[in-house]
């Protein structure tokens, strides 16, 4: 049953029934704690308390007694009789106290009603005392001998009654004690068996989740141990559906599919065998026709020479052209630099001249306010006398505003001046620049030169380009005659590269380390010729020597086209 669910509902229901376990172990005992905390509450309260009080009671009766006899013995000493009068009154007054206190205490209605009526016979006896003692007073003896007897009938009816009381308490203390005991030993023992249970019951869950988990984990190890060893025809439980049983199944379908691999692995390797002898053939027939065409290869490296010689010469034009343009270059970004200067040294002298506009129209401002300054010191004048001091300020105003004119005229003069200035460096950078140009212009010429040598060196190259192609048509005839034969050999290569990808998808589903990297190895060696191979005829360019040392260079190389075209073959 526990194989219908996966691992983490088992784990999850473990816990949680473990959890649930203690939660009810712990709420019995926090129950359990409560119930005889509160037994133990009211044991205290009505019989612990309740037996405290009767103790006091009967003790108080003692001295009650006692102060009685006292108070008799004194009767001649009015003080002393006062002193235990009051005595016997706090007596009494304390039992009447301790009654009330015990009442509620009393849960047998038996033992209530004699504590009543001890009680009562405690008030007949405190009465008749205090009559005794008012016929004392009145030098009655013999009324209050009568009195006093009565009242001490009532007050052994009293202690008589007490002392049942006091038996019946005790017989109550016992018995509430023994059911406090009995339930505080079934307490315990409940909490044991309950705690053993659950004890018990998670050892056993935690078991048999271990066994349900451990056992198909282990069918799975030996399984998979089989397969490793090559042995496809092993089985394994896969009842269930949780995880292990998942595991099992996935196991079952990897061998089938390994199975179906190897068949079918088999099947493609005798397949590609067949393939492989045909192309085989047909590789030893294109190695002939390569052969036939590894002569005309040295007739055109010959050409080649002579057309990397004239290539040669012709880059060493370009490369002198290259370095005129970049001079070239050069003076028009100098002249442009220039032009740049120009330009900034003519905004200088338009900035200058708008400051020189602000200033004239400063002065314009200070000449206006000095006009009305020089009003005002008018009317100041007229106004001579004691109040002549207003034209002493006036006067200092416009001083002032005379200087504030000098000084914008000397900045007037400092401007225009460097105005002067930026226009005779700007004369000079125009002249620059126009030198500058003149630089340019030569070397466009001397540009315009090279230019027409390159013509000339096209010229040689088109002859030897001629050359090159009469050897192309002879290695167009010879590859028509290997048409056929390539075409044969694209067949079989067909089918041989269809079997090799039918064999790639199904080895694919192995995932191996170094498997995947055992193919591009093994082409590797073949595709090294043909790179090597392919490009002889190229290997004169650079060399620098004239061109009689040169040829003998690449007549070594000239067989080895013939295993380029085997490399060619072999990427089909």
């Amino acid at each position: 049953m526990l194989r219908n669910f996966n691992i983490g509902r088992r784990l999850g229901g473990v816990f949680l029934i473990c959890a649930l376990l203690l939660t009810l172990l712990g709420g019995f005992g926090i129950y359990s704690s409560y119930s005889v905390n509160k037994s133990f509450g009211l044991y205290v309260f009505h019989v612990v308390e309740a037996a405290q009080h009767a103790a006091n009671i009967r003790a108080e009766m003692i001295n009650l007694r006692r102060f009685e006899k006292d108070l008799v013995i004194n009767v001649g000493d009015p003080a002393k009789v006062k002193e235990y009068q009051g005595q016997w009154e706090s007596a009494y007054e304390f039992i009447q106290e301790t009654f009330r206190e015990l009442k509620p205490r009393l849960r047998d209605p038996a033992v209530a009603q004699r504590v009543e009526g001890a009680q009562q016979n405690l008030k007949t006896y405190h009465d008749n005392v205090q009559a005794a003692m008012a016929k004392l007073d009145g030098a009655d003896v013999a009324a209050a001998n009568q009195a006093m007897r009565a009242g001490r009938e009532g007050f052994l009816a009293a202690e008589k009654v007490f002392a049942e009381t006091m038996q019946l308490v005790t017989k109550a203390t016992q018995e509430v004690k023994q059911k406090f005991d009995e339930g505080a030993r079934q307490v315990f023992i409940w909490t044991v068996v309950l705690a053993l249970g659950a004890i018990g019951f998670m050892v056993w869950m935690g078991l048999a989740v271990t066994a349900s988990v451990v056992a198909p984990l282990r069918n799975a190890k030996d399984f998979s141990g089989a397969v490793r060893d090559g042995d496809l025809t092993g089985d394994i439980p896969t009842a269930g559906r949780d995880e292990p049983a998942q595991l099992a199944q996935a196991l079952l379908d990897m061998q089938n599919s390994l199975n179906r691999i190897v068949s079918e692995v088999r099947t493609a390797a005798d397949s590609i065998q067949v393939a492989s002898s045909e192309v085989a053939s047909g590789n030893a027939d294109l190695s002939h026709r390569t052969e036939q065409t590894a002569a005309s290869l040295q007739q055109a490296a010959s050409a080649m020479n002579e057309l990397t010689a004239t290539v040669n010469q012709t880059a060493d034009s370009a490369r002198t052209a290259n370095q005129l343009a970049s001079q070239a270059s050069a003076s028009a970004e100098r002249g442009g630099a220039v032009v740049g200067e120009v330009v900034s040294t003519m905004e200088r002298i338009n900035q200058g001249s708008r400051r020189i506009a602000d200033i004239i129209g400063t002065i314009d401002g200070i000449a206006f306010q000095t006009n009305i300054l020089a009003l005002n010191a008018a009317v100041e004048a007229a106004r001579a006398g004691e109040q002549g001091r207003g034209f002493a300020v006036v006067a200092g105003e416009v001083r002032l505003l005379a200087g504030r004119s000098a000084e914008a005229a000397r900045e007037i003069k400092t401007l225009i001046t460097s105005s002067v200035e930026s226009v005779e460096v700007g004369t000079r950078l125009v002249a620059d620049a126009g030198q500058s140009m003149q630089e340019i212009v030569a070397n466009v010429q001397r540009v315009s030169d090279i230019i027409g040598e390159i013509s000339a060196a096209a010229g040689e190259q088109s002859s030897g380009i001629g050359s090159v192609n009469d050897q192309v048509v002879q290695l167009d005839q010879a590859t028509q005659q290997n048409a056929a034969l390539v075409e044969q050999s694209a067949a079989a290569a067909q089918s041989l590269r269809e079997q090799a990808q039918r064999l790639a998808e199904v080895v694919a589903a192995f995932k191996v380390q170094g498997a995947a990297r055992s193919q591009p190895a093994a082409r590797a060696p073949v595709k090294a010729p043909l790179q090597s191979a392919a490009r002889p005829a190229a290997a004169p360019k650079p060399v620098t020597s004239p061109a009689p040392k040169s040829a003998p260079t690449p007549r070594p190389a000239a067989p080895s086209p013939a295993p380029a075209s085997d490399g060619d073959w072999e990427t089909f």
